[in-house]
């Protein structure tokens, strides 16, 4: 048994961590990457996914979900410092994050100049932007033959979407981070229209609940009321992307229905932000229906009333924080350095300030260690400092809780769910929680948890599904309906199509190869038949289209009489045609050194090598002798088998199906009687009939030649139209353009070699019937062939009186067939 592909999923980040989400997919040769980010708590090389496990010049496609540092920053390391390059891979990002992404790494860059540990230029950044492509939401991109994909809307951030990836027909869900709840500005994550085989899913927040967004805005509304009241100064770590919008538009609103805090300036302390609300205005159609409402009536919601922009020079830090009560939106959000830093550094010592940490904190930054409300903290440089400042959190961070990522992973219904982006703690117990869901309702959804560099494979047994197009689809089938084409493999699909489509469809044309091989010829041509027709059963014999004596070997090879001393075969090559073309050579070249052939050419005759009765394996032409062996090969099996035949005088009294011959099988009280014209079985026990019907396949295909068995091709036939006028002067007016000429042929070689032949086996030959019913047509049809050699030296001895008994009984069993 072949080899069931396997889907191969390695991390090389975010495996029971948050941060450097990298995601590795491998299935059928195809290789597909999920982000490429950084960890926050690490910076350089330290900070980057585990790149040296990839070859990356292996990588077909590379999709990156968002424009966050954990999941983009580091696209441009990969693109330009590996041998990504090297290969064919292509890199994919929406419209939105390709903008903003841009932004970002201009930032990401000029923070990290000053550093030792910097991972690019600004160069290759540039020449990394150049050759991402943007897509756009719901659209289906090809990347590479074998597989496709869907970006969709994920929530979370402006432009995030999650990929419903499909590779030879695997599909795999990829969410990146996503976001159930519609928030001011964003909507909330799809549900694709398709289930995956694979969910590869965050789990953030692990178990957690968020509370409502109602009760939520209004607490952090009232605490920073409360702040400013006491004469405190309001510090919010942000990324300056992404939550930071949300907070402003919450904020601004508080402010407008607030005039006492009119005189209470709140700061946008990113220079990034500013450049990017060019981005967020642009792409106002990808927000929910609330901010497009308010862009329809002229009412931009990012033209901000009551929000300030830090001024441009050096030291604003020290100003702000030495001024009156403010409130400072200061990126970046894990507070490891930069201005949020400065600013918490500065406000620490004073009981009046607070902080409020607003999304989710990565383990080893400042953001989660000041949670826990230490009592001194450690500045950049190394020094210790009091913390006095007040420390809330409340969570604005655009990821599922607990109740929103279930609920999600219920509607998708994948076989297998694989959680990223998760601490271990927290993503072992959202897997038992799962486990515990899934356990109460019976079904049986696998979950896993894998580490980085852990390579999980998973297998799948999914059907093949091959599209009949075409002709092939023109008329829609029936049960029980054979439908036969050429299967077109192409990029992992399949396609069934009538071969005449085949350039019209998929591009492709068809050539048949005719081969031919000479014989030299050392016998008779009635030897030659009579050897044949031992071999395969019955064999056509006539003229083809240039009026060359040919016989049609099991409608696939013909032989033909070419010269006197020389045979000509011909066929059309397939792997059945080859085969029958080489037994009839090797059947050919045999002839002159076969025992039978001495004994049949020893006798005296009068100059002719034509055998005087049939071959003794040829088919058997005699409906009795076939129906003999058929009641013998069943009495085998049944011991009792009765052969009841109609008698004349109850003709007219019977019923139709009483007038036809029929075999008795009976064991015991049941019986099943086998209608010898239909081979149909009938028998009110249902475990007999099935038991004789299966018997009567295995007698029928014994008793049948291989001519009556299989069929490679049409019956013998002369090309009317191409000779009409040359043929026809050589052929007899009265004789057909097909197969009865080759039987009148047939009759002719015959009588001078002083055999008979029935006049309507030579019907039922020349006019072959359907598969179903070849065994049927050839009991009546077939002539006395077989009789003669059955009654070996009787025959030939010319007893005409059994002869004439034998024709007599033949012709009642043909009325009855008629």
């Amino acid at each position: 048994m072949a080899d069931v592909p396997k889907l191969k999923i390695t991390l090389l980040g975010a495996g029971q961590e948050v941060g450097r989400s990298c995601c590795v997919l491998q299935y059928r040769g195809r290789t597909i990457v999920c982000d490429a980010g950084v960890h926050p708590a690490y910076s350089g090389i330290a900070s980057l996914p585990f790149i040296d496990d990839l070859d990356w010049s292996t990588v077909d496609v590379l999709l990156i979900t968002h424009f966050h540092l954990d999941h983009a920053a580091a696209l441009t390391y990969i693109m330009e410092k590996t041998n990504f390059r090297d290969g064919k891979g292509k890199v994919y990002m929406t419209h939105p994050t390709k903008a903003l992404h841009k932004f970002m790494m201009q930032d990401f860059v000029r923070m990290s100049t000053s550093s030792t540990d910097t991972l690019f230029t600004p160069i290759e950044m540039s020449m990394s932007l150049a050759s991402i492509i943007p897509v756009s939401a719901h659209q289906v991109i090809t990347p590479c033959p074998g597989v496709t994909f869907t970006p969709y809307h994920a929530g979370h951030v402006l432009g995030a979407c999650m990929f419903l990836i499909d590779i030879a027909g695997l599909k795999i869900l990829y969410t990146g981070d996503y976001s159930r709840e519609e928030d001011r500005h964003l909507v909330k994550a799809e549900i694709p229209p398709i289930h995956p085989d694979v969910l590869i899913v965050e789990s953030t927040y692990g178990v957690q609940s968020h509370e409502p967004r109602e009760d939520k805005e209004a607490r952090f509304t009232n605490l920073v009321h409360s702040i400013i009241r006491r004469g405190g100064h309001v510090l919010m770590p942000t990324f300056a992307l992404g939550r930071a919008q949300e907070l402003l538009l919450i904020l601004d609103e508080y402010w407008t229905k607030h005039p006492d805090l009119h005189n209470v300036p709140i700061y946008y302390a990113s220079s990034l932000a500013r450049k990017c609300m060019a981005v967020y205005q642009t792409y106002i159609h990808t927000m929910n229906s609330n901010i497009r409402t308010r862009f329809a009536k002229r009412d931009n919601p990012f033209v901000f009333k009551h929000i300030t922009n830090v001024p441009a020079t050096r030291g604003w830090e020290r100003k702000i924080a030495e001024g009156p009560p403010c409130v400072v939106l200061a990126s970046p959000g894990f507070m490891q350095s930069g201005p949020s830093r400065e600013l918490l550094e500065l406000w620490a010592p004073d009981s009046r300030n607070g902080l409020i940490v607003t999304g989710y904190s990565i383990e080893g930054t400042m953001a989660r260690d000041i949670l826990t409300e230490p009592e001194e903290i450690t500045t950049v440089k190394g020094n210790t400092i009091p913390r006095k400042l007040s420390v809330d959190y409340i969570s604005f961070s655009a990821h599922v809780d607990y109740s929103q990522n279930s609920e999600f992973m219920e509607l998708v219904k994948p076989q297998h769910i694989v959680l990223v982006h998760g601490e271990a703690t927290g993503m072992g117990r959202l897997k038992a929680a799962m486990q515990d869901r899934y356990k109460s309702r019976d079904e049986e959804i696998k979950i896993h948890t894998p580490r980085n560099l852990e390579t999980l494979e998973l297998t799948f047994r999914s059907e093949r599904v091959a599209k009949a197009i075409g002709t092939l689809a023109s008329k829609p089938p029936q049960p029980n309906d054979v439908i036969s084409g050429l299967l077109v493999s192409k990029d992992y699909s399949y396609t069934l199509l009538d071969p005449r489509d085949l350039r019209d469809f998929a591009g492709l044309t068809t050539c048949v190869v005719t081969q031919r091989q000479k014989v030299a010829l050392g016998v008779g041509w009635d030897l030659v038949r009579w050897h044949l027709e031992g071999m395969f059963g019955s064999v056509e014999e006539g003229v083809d289209k240039d009026g060359v004596l040919t016989m049609r070997v099991m409608g696939a090879v013909d032989i033909k009489h070419t010269q006197e001393r020389e045979l000509t075969l011909e066929w059309d090559s397939s792997a059945s045609n080859d085969m029958i073309a080489d037994s009839t050579l090797a059947l050919i070249t045999g002839i002159d050194k076969s025992p039978a052939s001495v004994k049949l050419t020893t006798n005296s005759h009068a100059h002719t090598h034509a055998p005087k009765h049939a071959h003794p394996h040829a088919d058997i032409t005699d409906p009795v002798t076939r129906i003999q062996r058929l009641a013998w090969f069943l009495e085998e099996h049944f011991d009792s088998v009765e052969l009841h035949m109609p008698e004349e005088m109850e003709v007219e009294e019977s019923s139709e199906v009483e007038r036809e011959p029929a075999l008795l099988v009976q064991i015991y009280e049941a019986e099943a009687i086998i209608n010898l014209r239909t081979m149909t079985v009938t028998s009110t026990s249902e475990p007999l009939r099935k038991r004789v019907e299966a018997v009567l396949d295995m007698a029928v295909s014994t008793v049948s030649s291989l001519s009556e068995s299989f069929t490679a091709g049409a019956p013998l036939q002369v090309d009317e139209a191409a000779h009409t006028g040359e043929a026809d002067k050589e052929k007899p007016p009265s004789s057909p353009s097909s197969v009865p000429l080759l039987a009148e042929h047939a009759e002719e070689s015959k009588g001078t070699a002083g055999t008979t032949q029935d006049a309507s086996a030579v019907d039922a030959e020349t006019k072959p019937e359907p598969e179903k019913s070849t065994d049927d047509h050839a009991q009546a049809a077939d002539g006395g062939t077989n009789q003669n050699a059955q009654t070996g030296e009787q025959g030939e001895e010319g007893d005409e009186g059994e002869e004439d008994d034998d024709d007599d009984e033949e012709d009642a069993i043909l009325e009855v067939h008629a």
